[in-house]
């Protein structure tokens, strides 16, 4: 299955003329930021998804493909903002007001102001738009698809990149995710800075010193 652009498009005919698609990455991890993206198509373009064909859900994606499709997403898009809630902030807040703040500095890192959004799975309450919320929006809808990819993409290069910061605990491999490589380094090496010390599988190793 791949997502199309109706409810985009219902957007569109409604008034709506720069609709957003929101999504995030990383809510599941044990360690390393919630990455979301907020993706503006230009629905005026006959063409569009034609362009962007091949493009879903990430996580249906492999690391190539999505490499390969973040390209055409940058390519077409008419706008892209990404935002960040840190691991500080997922222990503080808990994982969905981190995921909701992730997902309103995307919106307000856009180029250009969006006039509603279709959300995958999450209601924002503090941001003053119109909103379409969806379980499974990143399968459904086109615009939240590119969002996912856009996401997974920019979070994976951050733990590749951060494997330097932090050796040792495989985050290029993991990406943070719960694995027993990871949990074979938690084990050897404590916790990071990295880490959600606030997370059920963190807590055995709550009295650890930070790496």
């Amino acid at each position: 299955m791949f997502p199309d652009l109706l409810e985009e498009y219902a957007l569109r005919a409604a008034g709506y003329a720069r609709v957003a698609g929101v999504d995030e990455v990383g809510r599941g991890a044990w360690a390393g930021p919630v990455c979301a993206a907020a993706v503006v198509l230009p629905l005026h373009r006959p063409d569009l998804a034609e362009r962007l064909a091949g493009v879903r859900d990430s996580k249906q994606m492999s690391p190539a493909q999505r490499e390969q499709y973040v390209l055409a997403i940058q390519q077409v898009a008419e706008a892209i903002g990404v935002g960040w809630a840190w691991p500080e902030e997922v222990d503080a807040l808990g994982i969905v007001p981190a995921t909701r703040q992730a997902m309103a500095r995307a919106i307000a890192n856009l180029q250009g102001q969006a006039d509603a959004l279709v959300v995958d799975a999450m209601q924002l309450p503090e941001i003053a738009l119109p909103q379409r919320v969806l379980v499974k929006a990143d399968v459904r809808c086109l615009s939240v698809a590119a969002a996912s990819v856009v996401a997974k993409v920019a979070r994976d290069w951050l733990m590749v990149a951060l494997e330097q910061v932090f050796p040792g605990y495989g985050f290029a491999r993991h990406k943070g995710y719960g694995t027993a490589e990871h949990r074979a380094a938690l084990l050897r090496l404590g916790p990071s800075a990295l880490h959600r010390r606030s997370w059920r599988p963190l807590q055995p190793f709550s009295d650890r010193q930070q790496a």
